[in-house]
């Protein structure tokens, strides 16, 4: 994976690029559906991830947030799942909380994974077997997930645009006060791999594209990764949404707030 994991980060950095640009001189926004933004430049960052991994590795499969899905991908071994630019609202909102996710996915497991917020000219990377890093300010540093095994001492990290009451009463009933807040999902994992946050739990509101990534990342740096009933993710299925949630934590406290998960919901759909 070593030529892989080269290419998707010079990639990554190359996409971050053109995201720096457009943020800098300006950009139209368009509405792919409610509380959906899209923008050019999110179109132009896939146009060249996905020009340049086909060029690179034309035997592979690619599915793009900003493309029309092939289902030719569901008969490949390997795919390339990319979001040219996660956090298109920060982007709009100018926080800058936006990043470049590239993941490739191995029989349906992500395998490799790259994550890049070009604002802070972060880059998290990670290939199977071979441990997950950061690269920050000219350092490298292996990334580790915390030790922390109390929920009550836990951080949660937050999303910005999609706040729900259900994460919210998650987070009260695991007893959890410490949060941080910040808007890429791929963003939020690389906290949880740096171990500057612990949980990040979601509902409906993410796809394939948002974490294949991030996972391959976050299992490099000893975390989980699984939907709200506990199944691991698949990156080889017809659907591209995470219909059954995403919960990300440092593994140690996973069974806790996969079983405080269960109770909420269970609770909330009886109300």
């Amino acid at each position: 994976m070593k030529i892989e994991l080269q290419a998707a980060k010079d990639l990554a950095l190359r996409a971050g690029a053109i995201l720096l640009k457009h943020y800098a001189e300006g950009f139209s926004v368009e509405w792919k559906g409610k509380n959906d933004p899209v923008t050019d430049a999110d179109r132009a960052s896939s146009r060249v991830l996905v020009e340049e991994l086909h060029k690179r590795f034309p035997n592979d499969a690619i599915l793009s947030e900003e493309e029309k899905d092939d289902s030719m991908r569901l008969s490949s071994r390997r795919v390339w799942i990319i979001d040219p630019m996660d956090g298109t609202k920060e982007f709009v909102a100018r926080r800058g909380e936006f990043a470049v996710m590239i993941g490739l996915a191995v029989k349906g497991e992500p395998r490799l994974g790259v994550v890049y917020q070009p604002t802070q000219d972060k880059l998290y990377y990670a290939a199977a077997g071979d441990g997950a890093y950061l690269t920050f300010s000219g350092v490298t540093l292996q990334l580790q997930v915390s030790s922390e095994h109390d929920p009550s001492h836990a951080t949660m990290a937050l999303s910005r645009s999609h706040l729900s009451a259900t994460t919210e009463a998650i987070r009260q009933e695991l007893g959890i006060e410490k949060t941080t807040q910040t808007g890429s999902l791929g963003v939020k994992v690389g906290l949880i791999c740096e171990a500057q946050a612990d949980v990040y739990v979601q509902g409906r509101g993410t796809s394939v594209w948002d974490t294949c990534g991030p996972e391959a990342i976050l299992r490099e740096a000893g975390g989980t990764m699984t939907d709200w009933l506990g199944n691991p993710l698949r990156y080889d299925v017809a659907e591209v949404r995470n219909l059954n949630g995403v919960i990300a934590t440092n593994g140690l406290l996973h069974d806790s707030v996969l079983k405080t998960v269960r109770e909420v919901t269970r609770r909330t759909s009886k109300e």
